[in-house]
């Protein structure tokens, strides 16, 4: 049995992080809504893909899991953090620059290594094993864009070849319930499973890091 962290107020980095990653998600769901080429949506669609983005993997872990209800519906923060990042992205897409666009970079790689982990801390305080904790990490970190992808008609992103997104979200999770499981604490293992898929994901940007598809004709 992986020991279970110590709590964490709402005070915390931790959840700090956790808003943030929600306001980023929300913010990058609205602006790729925006951007759309292929589909024209209107002020509801970017709001709505927005929040799924936001929201959306922690609303599909809670439910499988079935330990209480989904801690965005819970926390009303949660709602309201998603809808100013949907409405930031709705209002503001057209003025993103490069600076911006390389500061939300910078910040959903970070979201992305706490959101795998806050997934498995959120499985493991429901009693799963650590196979189940990393599945559920994964599916809250790409779980929004996912849902996002599959309400705009497109196969979800994180399934097609390209930069190595839920690849860095599993490392980190994995990461951190092994550490749990040798007996590391969870305040030193929570800071080094954000770093290592933070550095991950930059990586794979800054060296065009790219998966392999299956079959390429």
């Amino acid at each position: 049995m992986i020991p279970a962290p110590p709590h964490i107020n709402t005070t915390s980095l931790f959840t700090l992080i956790d808003y943030s990653g929600v306001g980023v998600g929300a913010l990058g769901g609205a602006l790729a809504a925006r951007r759309d080429t292929k589909f024209h949506f209107d002020y509801v669609g970017v709001i709505g893909l927005g929040l799924i983005s936001g929201v959306g993997g922690g609303i599909a872990r809670d439910v499988l899991i079935q330990n209480g209800l989904p801690l965005s519906l819970e926390n009303p923060k949660y709602l309201y953090i998603a809808l100013i990042g949907a409405l930031a992205g709705l209002l503001f897409g057209s003025n993103m620059g490069v600076r911006m666009q390389r500061t939300m970079l910078v910040v959903d790689a970070l979201a992305l290594g706490f959101f795998a982990i806050a997934g498995s801390t959120r499985a493991q305080n429901a009693g799963l094993s650590l196979l189940p904790c990393l599945l559920l990490g994964v599916m809250t970190a790409v779980g929004g864009g996912s849902i996002r992808d599959v309400f705009s008609g497109r196969t979800p992103a994180v399934f097609e070849h390209g930069e190595p997104y839920a690849t860095a979200a599993a490392t980190s999770a994995l990461l951190f319930l092994l550490m749990l499981h040798f007996g590391v604490a969870a305040s030193v293992a929570t800071p080094i499973g954000i770093v290592a898929c933070f550095v991950m994901r930059l990586a794979g940007v800054r060296f065009k890091w790219r998966t392999k598809a299956v079959r390429t004709a």
